[in-house]
């Protein structure tokens, strides 16, 4: 079977991805990917090197949109993609301007404050694992720590566009993202079906940002579709 290659949002690690690892690992190769590098476009070339001839490509968030850049620089080798909470446009101005005092705070030692009351409670739905997961995003935030958040922020203020890399590809493609992403709304979602009609879109009931550990058991099926599909 095509190895699947699993990329992680901003500062979450393959912990993001544990539920579809145990899902499929005993019938595929699956790896996952770190988020390092201060450019999206650096970050997806890292990740080529390392990664199988052929594969199969998930991410999630700064994840897809890492794997959309993937995408673009070398189509022949991915044989399907799947784009969950994500974005394909450029960061607004006003994004990244706010990235930039989160940025000061985390190198002074801020790091969990920052990701505490700034970043997490816009990630998720609420839920009965809501505190749970918290707590598991916090613990990813630690170890990987504030070099990589300074450099994962300096990423996403400098993505590209990649409108034209989704019209271009006409690869079997999943779309996914909870009901209830504050960060990436279903309207985002909606454009980029828009731009890849081929796509199955399907979104995530009682779900936010990370839908893979909010609502694991929905997203794993919508993923196994998407992998068995021709």
């Amino acid at each position: 079977m095509t190895p699947l290659v699993l990329l992680p949002g901003m500062m979450c690690d393959a912990r993001l991805w544990f539920p579809q690892i145990a899902a499929f690992s005993g019938k595929r190769v699956v790896q996952t990917a770190p988020m390092n590098g201060e450019d999206i476009c650096d970050i997806a070339t890292a990740i080529l090197a390392d990664a199988p001839p052929v594969f199969a490509l998930a991410g999630l968030s700064m994840g897809g949109i890492v794997a959309m850049e993937i995408l673009r620089q070398a189509p022949e080798r991915i044989e399907r993609i799947a784009l969950l909470d994500t974005n394909p446009l450029p960061e607004l101005p006003e994004v990244a301007a706010r990235r930039e005092p989160q940025i000061v705070k985390v190198q002074q030692g801020d790091l969990i404050a920052v990701m505490r009351d700034e970043m997490k409670p816009n990630y998720l739905a609420d839920g009965p694992d809501r505190s749970e997961i918290l707590d598991l995003c916090m613990e990813m935030a630690q170890t990987l720590g504030p070099e990589i958040f300074a450099a994962q922020s300096r990423a996403l203020q400098t993505r590209p566009n990649q409108v034209e890399t989704l019209e271009a590809s006409k690869i079997p493609t999943l779309i996914l993202c909870g009901r209830d992403d504050r960060l990436c709304p279903i309207a985002r979602h909606q454009l980029m079906h828009d731009l890849m009609p081929h796509a199955e879109f399907t979104i995530i009931e009682g779900a936010g940002h990370l839908p893979t550990l909010e609502q694991p058991t929905e997203t794993t099926a919508a993923i196994a579709r998407w992998l068995e599909a021709s």
